[in-house]
């Protein structure tokens, strides 16, 4: 019965990381792609692993599928936050029906373009 159960859910995790993969092509910035990857790759994943720990009921491997979730559930929202920051400070184009730009003119502007002002600003020796 367990063996039924882990396929189910290994197919509902495999299911989502399909999900993950077509959103990231699919969807039309780059905004868009990585909530996809980060939200339904990591339900995905974390359903696999629910799935490994599940056929395998050793308690070294479920240790390891649940050090394993944890890991994939601190680091991907923070990947996916510093590529985002990353992307937006880089100038990357919002999809075109974006309604609203909730970042916009919140910071004066991005590292590189506050470098290049510097450089062209007049320098004087005092």
């Amino acid at each position: 019965m367990i063996d039924v159960i882990a396929a189910a859910v290994m197919v509902l995790g495999a299911a989502f990381v399909l999900v993950a993969g077509v959103g990231a092509v699919r969807f039309p910035d780059v905004f868009m792609r990585m909530h996809a990857a980060t939200k339904a790759g990591t339900l995905g994943a974390a359903f696999v692993l629910l799935a490994a720990a599940l056929l395998f009921a050793s308690t070294a491997a479920v240790t390891k599928a649940l050090l394993t979730f944890l890991f994939l559930l601190l680091t991907a929202p923070v990947a996916a936050h510093v590529l985002g920051r990353a992307a937006y400070y880089d100038n990357v184009e919002l999809w075109d029906r974006t309604r609203s730009d909730a970042l916009r003119g919140r910071y004066a502007a991005a590292p590189d373009e506050a470098e290049d002002q510097a450089e062209d600003a007049p320098q004087t020796n005092a």
